[in-house]
């Protein structure tokens, strides 16, 4: 009696020390998600196997395949594992003091690092069972041979070292961030710095000496280093190095986390701004939004246009923004034209210079797409809009004005460099003829315009359904960008499987099957977007306050023990 008193107390202790993650883990106990999430892991993963043992497993020696294998998923889940905190951690805390939610915990005997923990348990425990479902997928190549356990257990160890760290870097960006796009944004950017900062660094001075020597050491502390120390050869070469820079990825988590609980406890609560401050916020809105007389011309001129333009595109420097990356990116190219030389005026150039081009805006404007109608919707201005007499299709067209002053210049300025990239071209000595290169730049140009009008729409209408633009923005690129690619190498597979290709031009069919896929996807997409948007936009905008209500309800329902009783 004693013992089992004695046991329960240990067991009531460690339920008070960490309360908030006990009851974030009954919560998704609960949650179909939670279960149906690891076997969705777990299905892609296989299907990723036999997709790349279907295509090169009759070009591959049988040697060779397996690592093959085990290389390509460990890939996906390497960048699943370092931007994992970008998705998912990087809003837990600012959404809640967006809200004004977080301080209510605090009201309790709750100390910082319970809310952290049990944020993050909340928001992670899917990622680190997606992540967990994919390691025996991962040890089938050790059944067929050719890699060793070494390998399995070193990758496994650097894929959940690097989940720690992404996750970690997220809560910690969150607990001093408000806004949702800042707090994104900025994780990647602290992910970024850490794992590519001191590698470039190194490599800038390296460059310095004669001759090229690059210190290690800079490496360290990224984690990509550490993945790229799992092969066997790599690892025996330096040892000490693979652990000390699992051991750095995974110190950097740690402090984080204890920078993120010692700063949560006050970050939330509202000071008043001092002199120096109210200065700089003061000079900052002067240089976005002009001096008072700037901005009074702008919103007239803006207003008597449309006034939903002026709500979506009140920041007068956004179009400079997209302008300024654009010549960021041009310097980097001249960059490596002043290096490499004439290799950067090649056609094998252009394409994925054309491609990174491409997604970049493309990316942006369903950022951009998203955000007013989410916004307006969330603070309850779009009713209020809805009760004037604008109607749907004046904001929707100020919406698409706003997008077309932000993203109108640099997509004629990226079309441009398409049509120069295509004279360059076409007497390139790699190409056999000039009318596959101009076949080949037309589909692309052709499919970037529809893209970017497919986006605006959807982002548009998934951006009203929710009240987080990013994940509007995220479902936006996934079925306008993900899906047709997914779509493209499954009609590959289906080629190879049936031994289809027994045809005179076979880069041409698959340029063709690309384009009809991709216009297939946009028309799809861009009809249900926009006939939802004109019929149903304010149907969705006046069930702001029901859509929550019955979250909340379906969330406490969810969290509220049984009370059933076992015989």
């Amino acid at each position: 009696m004693a013992c089992a008193n004695g046991s329960n107390l240990r067991i009531s202790a460690w339920m008070s020390f960490l309360p908030i993650v006990e009851r974030e883990l009954r919560v998704a106990s609960r949650h179909r998600a939670t279960y149906w999430t690891r076997f969705a892991a777990a299905l892609v993963s296989i299907g990723l196997y036999v997709w790349t043992w279907i295509v090169l497993g009759e070009n591959d020696p049988s040697s060779r395949l397996p690592i093959a294998l085990f290389y390509s998923l460990a890939t996906i889940g390497f960048l699943y594992s370092l931007l994992a905190g970008v998705n998912v951690t990087s809003d837990c805390l600012s959404e809640e003091k967006r809200e004004g939610t977080l301080g209510l915990l605090f009201l309790t005997d709750l100390k910082g690092y319970d809310v952290v923990l049990g944020k993050l348990v909340a928001t992670s425990v899917n990622s680190f069972y997606r992540l967990l479902a994919i390691f025996p997928v991962l040890a089938i190549p050790l059944i067929l041979g050719g890699l060793t356990y070494g390998e399995f257990w070193r990758m496994t160890l650097v894929l959940a070292n690097t989940l720690f760290f992404s996750l970690c870097a997220g809560i910690f960006l969150s607990s001093i961030s408000v806004e949702e796009r800042k707090a994104m944004f900025g994780t990647f950017g602290l992910i970024l710095i850490i794992n590519g900062g001191l590698p470039f660094i190194g490599y800038l001075l390296a460059l310095r000496q004669s001759p090229y020597q690059f210190n290690t050491a800079y490496l360290l502390g990224s984690a990509g280093y550490s993945y790229g120390l799992v092969p066997d050869v790599n690892f025996k070469a330096a040892p000490n190095q693979f652990w000390i820079s699992n051991l750095l990825t995974h110190l950097y988590g740690w402090t984080f986390l204890i920078l993120g609980s010692i700063w949560v406890r006050y970050s939330w609560q509202d000071k008043p701004a001092t002199a120096g401050k109210m200065q700089w916020r003061e000079k900052w809105q002067r240089w976005q939004f002009g001096d008072p007389g700037t901005r009074r011309a702008f919103r007239t001129r803006l207003l008597e246009i449309n006034p939903f333009l002026w709500i979506a595109g009140r920041n007068r420097l956004k179009p400079a923004y997209v302008l300024g990356v654009l010549g960021l990116c041009g310097c980097f190219w001249f960059w490596l034209f002043v290096k490499y030389g004439s290799e950067m005026l090649g056609s094998e150039t252009f394409v994925p210079i054309a491609f990174v081009l491409h997604t970049l805006i493309k990316l942006w404007l369903a950022l951009e797409a998203c955000r007013p109608l989410s916004e307006e919707r969330r603070t309850g201005s779009l009713e209020l809009l809805l009760s004037t007499p604008l109607s749907v299709e004046e904001i929707l067209r100020g919406q698409f004005l706003a997008l077309n002053r932000q993203f109108g210049w640099p997509v004629i300025i990226v079309l441009s460099l398409d049509f120069i990239m295509f004279l360059a071209g076409i007497r390139d000595r790699f190409l056999d003829t000039s009318g596959e290169w101009m076949m080949l730049c037309l589909a692309v140009v052709l499919m970037f315009v529809a893209d970017l009008v497919t986006l605006a729409w959807v982002g548009m209408w998934l951006g009203l359904n929710t009240n987080r633009s990013n994940r509007a923005a995220r479902g936006a690129a996934l079925r306008i960008l993900l899906l047709p690619w997914l779509v493209f190498l499954g009609f590959i597979t289906a080629t190879v499987i049936l031994n289809v290709g027994q045809y005179n031009e076979p880069d041409n069919l698959l340029l063709l099957a690309w384009f009809v896929i991709g216009m297939v996807n946009n028309l799809y997409f861009y009809t249900w977007a926009r006939s939802n948007l004109r019929q149903r936009l304010r149907t969705v905008a006046t069930e702001r306050f029901k859509a929550g209500t019955a979250r909340k309800e379906r969330h406490s329902a969810e969290a509220k023990p049984s009370n059933t009783t076992l015989p």
